[in-house]
């Protein structure tokens, strides 16, 4: 089993900055691919960003050039820093893991077995 616990979530206004956290813990094993997701009221989860167990990273390219996931994999803890943010990256803002890599498949939400409870994000005009 993996635990996730997302932070770092809050309100900014439209071109500034936030940095979320997610806490891992549970088998190491089972968290090969980690991902942010996101979803905002009426909309399906998309993803935002993954990064695999060597260190590769995927985005979206609606957040390419504003948005980096890393991870430090001797804190357990994996990050999405956002800049330049805009109203529509307003969403809840999930973390999730997979026990395969992130080139194994989609990285669909559905192929992601383990989640966090979530944090949400809201950018003002």
């Amino acid at each position: 089993q993996v635990q996730l616990v997302e932070s770092g979530g809050g309100s900014v206004q439209d071109g500034g900055s936030l940095r979320l956290s997610c806490a891992a813990s549970g088998n190491i094993a089972s968290r090969v691919c980690m991902g942010w997701f996101r979803q905002a009221p009426g909309n399906e989860r998309e993803r935002v960003a993954a990064i695999d167990d060597d260190g590769s990273t995927a985005s979206a390219n609606s957040v390419k050039g504003r948005f980096t996931i890393s991870k430090d994999n001797a804190k357990n803890t994996l990050y999405l820093q956002m800049n330049s943010l805009k109203p529509e990256d307003t969403a809840m803002y999930y973390c999730a893991a997979r026990p395969f890599s992130c080139t194994w498949g989609p990285l669909a939400p559905t192929n992601f077995p383990f989640w966090g409870q979530g944090t949400q994000v809201t950018v003002s005009s």
